[in-house]
């Protein structure tokens, strides 16, 4: 898919088809077709491949070639079956154009072209579009953390504050929502570092673009936002470590109260067991074989002593 933009009024307007793509402001080029990145490159813009988008040197993700910057983050994205991943995305900053490319389904890109005038620094110039673009992307990372927070808040309230213990069932489904919020959390964490990490060579080559003091002064603000959400993110990394250590605290908890119930019961039965057992022996001389109420002494006296054990235990503490 490719998309293409143009800016009127503080607004992104998109291209159409039949229209010069070499006026547009913005190029989003989304899991492209050939013919869709011939038309890219037929600009004098080198489109990278998803390998090499993917390459974790720091040279293939940050570089310039001639006046082309190229820049590549890692961000949370959905596959095609809305599976949660984490995907690359370039920049591609040329000194008249924005070309972003994409192989995965990322929020931010479909819904800054609808409100880019809300964002600070508008969308008069493809750089601007850039860190407008990146706004959104740090607002839609503190989205994330933000629902991060009220799952482990909701968490947090099944373990501590429930007053019946949660059952087994419950406990480890808490489980799979802390995985599955601690898989999240990782992949926000990455394109926090990756997008901070990309401001921070774009700041460095400020010195050739025009308006340099008010981008800059964008940049750095963008920077500390993706500080204090890295802040916010080892918080959140730290009460979802409490939560998990909680609820296997609390798996450990019911197993062993089940095997104490075991323990108690396999006890009860081990004095009335002796007894049985010796009177199982295959002695010639045993006289309480020849009384006639010996039976029933025997079957009392192991009744007895499992109700006696019982009282001990209950006495203790133990049941």
């Amino acid at each position: 898919m490719l998309n293409a933009y143009i800016t009127r009024n503080n607004h992104l307007v998109a291209l159409g088809s039949d229209d010069d793509l070499g006026e547009a402001m913005w190029i989003d080029l989304f899991s492209g077709t050939p013919e869709q990145i011939a038309q890219v490159e037929a600009l004098g813009i080198s489109v990278p491949t998803l390998a090499e988008m993917e390459e974790i040197e720091i040279s293939n993700r940050l570089y310039r070639e001639g006046e082309v910057d190229v820049m590549t983050v890692v961000l949370p994205g959905l596959s095609e079956g809305s599976t949660p991943v984490a995907s690359p995305v370039t920049f591609i900053l040329t000194p008249q154009q924005l070309v972003t490319v994409r192989h995965r389904i990322s929020r931010p890109f479909e819904t800054y072209p609808q409100r880019p005038e809300r964002t600070a620094v508008g969308c008069a110039t493809h750089e601007r579009i850039f860190l407008g673009l990146i706004e959104e992307i740090v607002g839609r990372l503190a989205d994330l953390l933000e629902g991060i927070g009220i799952s482990v808040d909701d968490m947090s309230a099944n373990i501590y504050r429930n007053p019946e213990a949660p059952d087994s069932d419950e406990l480890l489904e808490v489980l799979r929502q802390v995985g599955r919020q601690g898989d999240l959390l990782g992949r926000i964490r990455l394109g926090l570092t990756t997008c901070e990490r990309m401001l921070s060579y774009y700041v460095q080559n400020l010195t050739t673009r025009e308006d340099t003091k008010a981008l800059k002064h964008a940049a750095n603000a963008q920077t500390r936002d993706i500080q204090a959400l890295a802040v916010h993110a080892d918080f959140l990394g730290s009460r979802i470590g409490l939560t998990t250590d909680a609820t296997l605290g609390m798996v450990n908890l019911a197993q062993n109260a089940a095997v104490r119930i075991i323990s108690v019961v396999a006890a009860l039965f081990t004095p009335p067991t002796l007894i049985a057992s010796i009177y199982g022996m295959n002695f010639a001389n045993m006289p309480e074989l020849q009384v006639p109420w010996a039976y029933p002494v025997a079957l009392a006296a192991m009744l007895t002593s499992a109700v006696a054990t019982w009282a001990y235990f209950r006495w203790r503490g133990w049941l």
